[in-house]
């Protein structure tokens, strides 16, 4: 990696260890960005969050107790695809590619991948991107277990990680995109994050994505509104999040967890709901936010989608579908895609 383009992409190296290092924006650049973001979308009549910032440490954590719960059926079902396909896996990445995860969580599903890699190769390369610091510490973690493996992590957003990584070397990538993540963005602007990861992509490189597939209502519903309370609380932490970073006086008990299933969008959708007429304060934002009673703070879309829709879509962004798998109940799927170019 070039000095001029750390310089310009604005990041600053970390070096843990001779195995593990990582790459972070400034924190002057990332309070500003959460700031005009937070600023902009409660400014408008239909007030939204995006859903990325989500994931701060506390919230990280709720989402990995959430992927436990019974009613969340996404990650258990993807974790059996995972283990199904790992003898399949290898024959598509028998030369030495490095792994690339677009959002590392606590890289439990990774390791999946990495066992198939570390079987095939003394060293293995990870870079995963993620826009919160628990990429730090699942790195370290990551580490007991493998000894072959070095690690470069990017702290930052998607989009930016990969930018970063577009320029960094000519080594063949295996870059992934778990848990159903895909489904928060809108068509317009999933279909263009699809073309930005394939613009990223080199000759060889390979591309594996999760999909959440349309099933029943109820089933639906209950993965993102559980019998715990957890994903209300989840969801209920974003405005804890702005709160203290951004000096807001957001008060917790005034607001409540919504989720519900649009069949006609092929989406749940994701609130929080304003339970009584009262102002916030964003300091930080300058912003004075009036809400009425039961008014929504949109806070996330999850897509489901039908497997003809998966391909199409994959096909349109300019991917070669080598191969889709599913679990025996049909829920989840995983395809793997190379560029066109590619034979």
């Amino acid at each position: 990696m070039s000095n001029t383009i750390q310089k310009n992409l604005n990041y600053k190296k970390y070096v843990v260890s001779s195995k593990l290092q990582y790459f972070k924006l400034h924190s002057s650049k990332t309070e500003k960005t959460f700031a005009e973001e937070i600023s902009s979308s409660l400014n408008h009549d239909s007030k939204f969050i995006n859903p990325k910032f989500f994931y701060d440490k506390k919230g990280s954590d709720l989402f990995e107790k959430i992927c436990s719960l019974p009613e969340y059926y996404l990650t258990r079902t993807e974790i059996s695809i995972l283990r199904k396909f790992q003898p399949e896996l290898s024959s598509y990445i028998d030369e030495n590619f490095r792994l690339v995860e677009l959002g590392s969580g606590t890289s439990v599903k990774t390791r999946l991948i990495l066992d198939v890699l570390t079987q095939l190769h003394d060293s293995v390369d990870y870079f995963p991107i993620d826009i919160s610091e628990i990429l730090t510490e699942s790195s370290e973690e990551l580490l007991k277990n493998y000894a072959g493996l070095h690690i470069t992590g990017i702290i930052d957003t998607y989009e930016d990680g990969l930018e970063f990584l577009k320029n960094f070397d000519k080594k063949k990538n295996l870059i992934i995109f778990l848990g159903s993540s895909f489904g928060n963005f809108s068509p317009n602007d999933g279909f263009e994050f699809l073309q930005k990861i394939n613009s990223t992509m080199k000759s060889g490189d390979l591309f594996l994505i999760g999909l959440d597939l349309i099933k029943d209502k109820q089933i639906l519903e209950s993965a993102y509104d559980d019998s715990q309370g957890v994903t209300a609380k989840f969801n209920l932490n974003i405005l804890s999040r702005i709160n203290a970073e951004l000096d807001a006086d957001f008060n917790l008990k005034n607001f409540s967890h919504l989720a519900i299933y649009n069949e006609e969008k092929q989406r749940i959708e994701m609130y929080l709901k304003s339970l009584v007429n009262q102002s916030v304060v964003v300091s930080k934002s300058n912003l004075l936010l009036n809400f009425k009673k039961d008014e929504l703070i949109h806070t996330e879309h999850s897509h489901k989608y039908k497997l003809s829709q998966i391909h199409e879509l994959l096909d349109s962004a300019g991917f070669q579908i080598k191969h889709t798998w599913l679990d025996d109940n049909k829920y989840f799927s995983l395809t793997l895609v190379s560029i066109k170019s590619d034979p």
